[in-house]
Formats: structure tokens, sequence, C-alpha cells
């Protein structure tokens, strides 16, 4: 693919803050984006060119829409695969395989393996008379989550003791059972990688979560990460190459004193990457553009090595000029319309 230039249409799959901050991106580069996305409040269509509001299994509103658009990329893992099917596959960047792995824990889990990385042991359980037996092998305490759609805290219990799985019920897609490591932080490896394979990765900070959701990103991180971060790199390059990857695609990793232990993959850009928008020579939302419109790559390189991100969550967000007397705070707010308890409404990145 040749070079997408200026005045091309982008179109993105989900109407969110990380379309919302791609499409940003994506017009400072001189392009237009395309926004589909089920009704709902979708703040990437306030800073879009185009925005078509219609369910996944539209065939006629997606085929309309592919026709407008260059090519065409998502900004969250959950967009049904199947529609996708329909599309024209030259245009979508990256593929849906990377969404056929990501949507499965299980899945994601056999494939990490593949590629020679370590997830946390983990047992299939697909109805509710395994579940017993998967805590047995598998030990407390652990974590039950669901196979399919889960993010930030939800679809997730834990087994503190074995008496904590009777009566759990499994659902209709099943779940995983998975060990609670010991480790020392989590963190995240970000890389892109370009139609020509080319890839780059930005630092990895630690990543620090509050009721199941990323509160905190941190630089310089702890040094465990600096000793693990080869290894973790090599196994996200050879799983961005295997799903022949091209974008941004996040690795999530615990750093264990035995090393470091996959924990998910997301095909996208990702909340950990956000500080990368003030604290990087090229963020993560303008090398995701890059790539997918078979642009050369930017420096991913840190403009410091000290940074503080803070997401927003909840009523939290709603001062405004509190957040913005600190002169250091570079403040994002996502203009969505209700500030729920959990709820993701910016983040503030702060770099010395």
């Amino acid at each position: 693919m040749s070079a997408l230039p200026p005045g091309s249409t982008i179109g993105i799959l989900g109407g969110g803050q990380l379309g919302r901050m791609m499409a940003m991106s994506a017009a400072q580069l001189g392009y237009r984006c395309h926004i589909y996305a089920p009704e709902g409040d979708n703040v990437a269509a306030h800073v879009a060119a185009a925005y078509t509001c219609a369910p996944w299994h539209d065939g006629d509103a997606l085929a309309a829409f592919a026709r407008d658009c260059d090519v065409i990329t998502y900004e969250f893992e959950n967009v049904p695969v199947g529609p996708l099917a329909n599309l024209p596959q030259d245009k979508l960047a990256p593929g849906t395989r990377a969404l056929e792995v990501a949507q499965d824990r299980v899945r994601e889990k056999r494939f990490m393996q593949d590629a020679g990385g370590t997830p946390a042991d983990f047992a299939v359980v697909d109805h509710d008379s395994e579940l017993a037996d998967a805590v047995e092998r598998i030990g407390v305490p652990g974590i039950l989550k669901t196979r399919r759609d889960g993010y930030d805290g939800k679809g997730q219990w834990a087994i503190n003791e074995r008496a904590d799985a009777q009566g759990v019920r499994i659902p209709e897609t099943g779940c995983v059972y998975e060990a609670r490591l010991t480790f020392e932080c989590e963190f995240s490896v970000i890389l892109v990688r370009g139609r020509d394979g080319e890839v780059r990765f930005w630092d990895s900070s630690r990543n620090r979560h509050e009721n199941g959701i990323l509160a905190h990103c941190e630089l310089p991180a702890p040094a465990i990460v600096a000793q693990q971060l080869d290894k973790a790199r090599d196994m996200a390059r050879k799983v961005a190459d295997a799903l022949g990857y091209v974008g941004v695609l996040t690795l999530e990793f615990f750093a264990t004193p035995n090393g470091p232990v996959f924990n998910e993959m997301a095909p996208r850009v990702h909340n950990s990457g956000h500080w990368t928008i003030e604290g990087a020579v090229t963020s993560q939302f303008e090398n995701h553009i890059r790539a997918i419109c078979g642009l050369p790559l930017g420096d991913t390189a840190s403009v410091s090595g000290s940074m503080v991100m803070d997401n927003l969550i909840g009523e939290e967000a709603l001062d405004l000029v509190r957040h913005l007397s600190d002169g250091r705070a570079h403040v994002h707010l996502y203009g969505k319309a209700e500030a729920r308890k959990g709820r993701k409404m910016g983040h503030i990145t702060r770099v010395w």
C-alpha cells in the first residue's frame, strides 16, 4: 500500500475516547475521520468529519461507511468480527485476526503460549460442574474471568478460598480460572508496527489499578521492569509478527520473581499509553495513524525520564479549575455526557 495522501478518509469503528484521540491526531496530519458506532455517548464523533450511528450488524450502513473510507481501523477490541467480514479486507488495519484472538481470553492465552510467552496458570471453565475441578487443579487464591467482554475489572470474581466457588453460575460463553500471582508491579509493552513490518516500542510505565480500573502510570518504572523488558518486548514482537499486525498493539505483563507473566492483549491504542501525547516524541495515537496510512513511523523516545499520568474517573473530572491550577498539568477531558462512578472521563499527564 502506498501512503495515503492528506485529505483521505480514515474510518474508525467505535466512538469512545480512544477514537476521539485518534481522530485528533489524524486531523493534525491532514486526514478526515468517519466514526461508525451504535447509539451511545460517542464522543469521537465530536471531533470527526462524519459520523454513522448504526448497529454493528447493519450491513447496508457498514457498506456505505466503507465506501467513504480509504482505510478502516478500530478503537476497541469488542467490535463484532462477523460483520467485518463484509468489509474490503485490504482497507482494514489491523485485520480481524487480532480481534478474534483478543476477544476470547482462552484463545488469547494459548496464542501467547505459542509465541513463547508465559501466562498465569489457567483452566478453561465452560460449565458450572467444571469450576470445582479447576479450583482444585490451579489452587487458591485465583480469579474467575469471563472468556469474553470483560474490561476495567468487569466480568471478574475473586476466589479466595474453595468455598467461594460454590454456587457460582458460569455464563454460556464460558470462563477461565487463573492463579493469582505474586508480583512486584504491572507494566505494559506498547508497540507500533508499520505496514513494512518495522516495530518500535515506547518506554514501559508502571501501571497502578484501583477497583480494577487503571488509575496511574509512572515513569521511570521500577528496576525489575527494566530487567524484564527485553523478554517482554520479544514476546510482543513475536505476537505482532504472527498476526501480521499494523498499528499500535499493547500487551500487559506482571513483573514477577520468575520473569514477565502475560496478562492480556489489547489490539489498539491503550490507556497506559496516554502519557505519550506529551511524554514522547510521537504519541501512540499519531503513530497508529501513521502506521495504518502507510507513513513512516515517528520516534517513540520519551522526552523526559519522569512522568505521571492520572486517570480522571467519575466526578473527579469535573473540577477543571483545580486541575488547571497545576501549571504542569496537561488535562484531557473526553467530553462524556455523564460522570458516572467508575467511568473514565479524562486524564492528566505531568512531565518533569
